[in-house]
C-alpha cells in the first residue's frame, strides 16, 4: 500500500509553489511557533518542493514534515551567503532537526594590559583594542601555564593595578626571580618595554628572533665590560632555552593552526579541537553536537530533492562542516585548519569571506601536522567513548527513577524533572530555586531563581506556595484553554517563564520539592487550585538523623512513603537533583543578601578605605550593620582610621 503524504494548508502549498529558483535559506515552524529545521538551497523552489511532493513514510523526517504549518524563506546572492545565514540561524534558533553545537563558555585569552608597565593577565570575555590579547586558548590551564612561562623568562608583573600602585617594597615574586619589581622602580620603563616586546614575540612564535636579540644585547654589554647585565641576559637566554627544550615536541613551523578531528558512534558524535598558537600545541577541547541522527536523515532527504544531486555526505563530514560553520561565527579563525574529513570548498570560502582573511584547509596532512591530527583523532575517540559510557549510566539512572515511581513517560530521553528549594538566612533575602533535569542531565540554562516577597520572614511554606504559583500559574491557564480548542502540535502549553514554542514551555513529568509532608501538602494545595495532577508532586524527606542515603519519597496523591534504599540508582538521581536545587538556592540567596544589606562594598567606595581597613572595620563591629550603628569616635578608635576618615565613613553610611 502506498504511503500518503501529510496534509498541509493550501496557503503553505501556494507559498511553496511561488518560491523563486534562487539560492536562499528556509525555516520550518510547527503550530506552536517552534522552529523545526533550518536549511539552505542553491534552488529554493526545487529543494523546498521536495519536502511536500514526496512521501517520506513513517520516518522521523516524515514525522517532522507532518508538523510543518508555516515557512519562512530568505533569498541571498550566493551559496556562501546562504551557508553563513543558515548557521547563524541555527545557532540563534536551535532547531530540533539540525546538527547543533551548544554554546560553550567563551574561550580564555592571555592579556597584556595597557599600562606604562603592562601586566600579564588571564582574561575571558570580549576583547577591545586598548589591550593586547593572545589566543584564544583551549582552557584556563593553558593560559595560566603560558603566564608562568613568561614570568620565568621575561619577569613581567601579574599583580592588579591597585596592588601595584600601593607597593612600598618588592613582593615575593621579585625574590624568586619571577618579576622585575617595576612597582618600586627596580627596572626602567624602556627596559621593561623591551621585555614586553620579547614576550609578545615569543607568544607569536618568533622564538628564534627573541634569542638572537637577547644574544646581541648580551654581547654588547660584554664588550662594554658590563658583566652583571651580560650575565642577566645570559640567564634569561638559558631560561628561554630550557622552556623551548621542554616544549620541543610541540614547537613547529606553523604559527596558528586549529586541528579538527571527528568521530561518530552509537548515534553520537565528537569533534575534538586542538589548538596551536605561536607554534606551541596548547591542548584541546571536545564538542558533542545534538540531533545528529535527525540531521543526517534531513540531509539525505535534501539530496533526493535536487535534479543533479550530489552524493550524500558521510555523517562525519556533515558534523565537521556544521562545527566549522557554527564555531567560527564567534571565534577568530587561524590561517590553517587541519581536518580529518574533506569538507566542501564553498564552506572554507564562506568562512574566509566572513573572517576577512585567507584560510587554508588541509586534508591528509604530512609530518608534524599528521602527528597533530592523529593525536586529535585519538582524543576524539576517547572522549566519545567516555560520553557513551556516561550517558549509558545516566540513562540507567533515569530508567531506575521512572520504574521506582511507576511512571510511563512517552519518551525517556525527554523525561523532565523540576525541583524546588527555598533558602534564606533567618528570614532575610528569601529566594526559591528551580532546577531542571532533562535528557538525562541537568539543564543549567533552564534554571530559575525567584525572589520571594510579601510573606512572613522564615515562612518556607508560604515561599513554596508563591514559587509554585509563579512557575505553573500561566501554564495551568494555557492547558485549561487547550481543552476547549483543537490540539496545536505536540509542543505543550505555555509556561510562565517561556514564550510559546520554546522547549522549556511544558509541564514536567515530575515535580520534586525539598521537604516532607508540610511542603508536599502546600504543593498539593497549589496544584489543586491550578487544576494540575497531584501525581506529579514528590517530596524528598530527610531520613533519620538527616543522613544522606536515608531519604524517603513523600507523595501528594496519597500513596505511602517510599524508601528506595541507600544504593538505589533512582535515589542517587533524586539526591543529585535535590542537592543541585539546594546549591543553586544557596548561592542566589547569598548574592541577594550581600546586595540587600548595606554591603561591605559600600565601604570600599569611600576614598581611603581599602581591603585591609574594610576588614578591620567589619571585624571590630561584627559586620556592616555594626559599622553603620557606630559613632564617629568609635570608628576612629579602629587602628588605621583617622578622625577625618571616620567622619567620611559615618556620612557615607547615614
Amino acid at each position: 500500500m502506498s504511503e500518503t503524504r501529510p496534509a498541509h494548508s493550501d496557503q503553505l502549498l501556494s507559498e511553496v509553489a511561488a518560491l523563486p529558483q534562487l539560492p536562499g535559506v528556509y525555516r520550518y515552524f510547527d503550530a506552536a511557533g517552534a522552529v523545526l529545521y533550518v536549511g539552505k538551497a542553491r534552488n529554493l523552489k526545487k529543494r523546498v518542493a521536495n519536502y511536500f511532493q514526496k512521501s517520506h513514510g513513517g520516518t522521523r523526517i516524515g514525522h517532522m514534515i507532518s508538523k510543518i504549518v508555516r515557512m519562512e524563506t530568505t533569498v541571498v546572492r550566493s551559496e556562501a551567503e546562504a551557508l553563513l545565514l543558515e548557521n547563524n540561524l541555527i545557532k540563534s534558533l536551535k532547531p530540533r532537526y539540525n546538527i547543533l553545537f551548544r554554546d560553550d563558555k567563551s574561550y580564555p585569552y592571555l592579556k597584556i594590559a595597557s599600562h606604562q608597565f603592562p601586566r600579564l593577565a588571564y582574561y575571558r570575555g570580549s576583547v577591545d583594542r586598548k589591550h593586547r590579547y593572545f589566543g584564544p586558548y583551549p582552557s584556563a590551564w593553558a593560559v595560566k601555564e603560558s603566564i608562568q612561562l613568561l614570568q620565568k623568562v621575561f619577569k613581567l608583573r601579574t599583580c592588579e593595578d591597585t596592588v601595584y600602585a600601593n607597593r612600598a617594597r618588592p613582593c615575593l615574586l621579585y625574590q624568586i626571580k619571577r618579576c622585575t619589581a617595576p612597582c618600586v622602580g627596580h627596572i626602567t620603563p624602556e627596559a621593561y618595554a623591551q621585555e614586553v616586546a620579547n614576550a609578545e614575540a615569543f607568544l607569536m612564535g618568533d622564538t628564534q628572533a627573541v634569542l638572537t636579540q637577547l644574544e646581541a644585547r648580551m654581547m654588547a654589554h660584554a664588550e662594554k665590560l658590563q658583566f652583571e647585565q651580560a650575565a642577566e641576559l645570559r640567564n634569561q637566554m638559558s631560561a628561554l632555552s630550557r622552556v623551548l627544550h621542554q616544549q620541543s615536541i610541540e614547537i613547529a613551523s606553523d604559527k596558528d593552526v586549529d586541528i579538527l578531528a571527528v568521530k561518530v558512534q552509537g548515534g553520537k558524535a565528537c569533534v575534538n579541537l586542538a589548538m596551536v598558537r605561536g607554534g606551541r600545541h596548547l591542548g584541546d577541547r571536545a564538542y558533542f553536537p545534538v540531533h545528529v541522527e535527525d540531521a543526517t536523515q534531513m540531509q539525505h532527504a535534501e539530496v533526493e530533492g535536487d535534479e543533479t544531486p550530489p552524493p550524500a555526505d558521510a555523517v562525519e563530514v556533515q558534523v565537521l562542516e556544521a562545527f566549522i560553520a557554527q564555531h567560527y561565527i564567534d571565534v577568530p579563525v587561524p590561517a590553517t585548519l587541519v581536518l580529518s574529513e574533506l569538507v566542501s570548498r564553498e564552506l572554507i570560502e564562506a568562512v574566509s569571506q566572513q573572517s576577512g582573511a585567507r584560510i587554508t584547509a588541509v586534508f591528509q596532512p604530512r609530518e608534524q601536522r599528521r602527528h597533530w591530527l592523529e593525536m586529535a583523532s585519538k582524543n576524539a575517540g576517547l572522549q566519545l567513548a567516555r560520553l557513551l559510557a556516561e550517558e549509558g549510566s545516566q540513562q540507567a539512572r533515569t530508567r531506575a527513577l521512572v520504574d521506582a515511581l511507576e511512571l510511563a513517560p512517552d519518551d525517556l530521553d525527554n523525561f523532565r524533572v523540576e525541583c524546588f528549594d527555598i533558602s534564606h538566612t533567618a528570614g532575610e533575602a528569601t529566594q526559591a530555586s528551580c532546577v531542571v533535569f532533562e535528557h538525562h542531565a541537568m539543564q543549567n540554562r533552564e534554571y530559575r531563581r525567584y525572589n520571594i516577597e510579601g510573606i512572613t520572614p522564615g515562612d518556607d511554606y508560604a515561599a513554596m506556595r508563591q514559587v509554585l504559583h509563579r512557575r505553573y500559574g500561566k501554564l495551568a491557564e494555557a492547558m485549561a484553554a487547550e481543552t476547549d480548542a483543537p490540539p496545536a502540535g505536540d509542543a505543550g502549553g505555555v509556561g510562565s517563564d517561556a514564550k510559546p514554542g520554546t522547549r522549556s514551555a511544558r509541564m514536567p513529568e515530575l515535580v520534586l520539592v525539598d521537604g516532607g509532608k508540610g511542603q508536599v501538602s502546600m504543593a498539593r494545595e497549589v496544584f489543586t487550585e491550578l487544576g494540575l495532577p497531584l501525581s506529579l508532586i514528590v517530596g524528598v524527606e530527610k531520613g533519620e538523623g538527616r543522613k544522606v542515603g536515608l531519604e524517603e519519597l513523600v507523595f501528594a496523591d496519597g500513596r505511602d512513603k517510599v524508601y528506595l534504599g541507600r544504593d538505589s540508582a533512582a535515589l542517587m538521581l533524586v539526591a543529585q537533583i535535590r542537592d543541585e536545587a539546594h546549591r543553586f538556592a544557596i548561592t542566589g540567596m547569598r548574592a541577594k543578601r550581600a546586595k540587600v544589606r548595606v554591603g561591605g562594598s559600600q565601604l570600599e567606595d569611600i576614598p581611603g578605605i581599602g581591603p585591609k581597613r574594610r576588614a578591620r572595620l567589619l571585624q571590630r563591629f561584627g559586620g556592616i550593620r555594626g559599622v553603620a550603628a557606630a559613632s564617629v569616635e568609635d570608628i576612629a578608635s579602629v587602628d588605621g582610621i583617622a578622625f577625618d576618615l571616620a567622619e567620611e565613613i559615618y556620612r557615607a553610611l547615614h
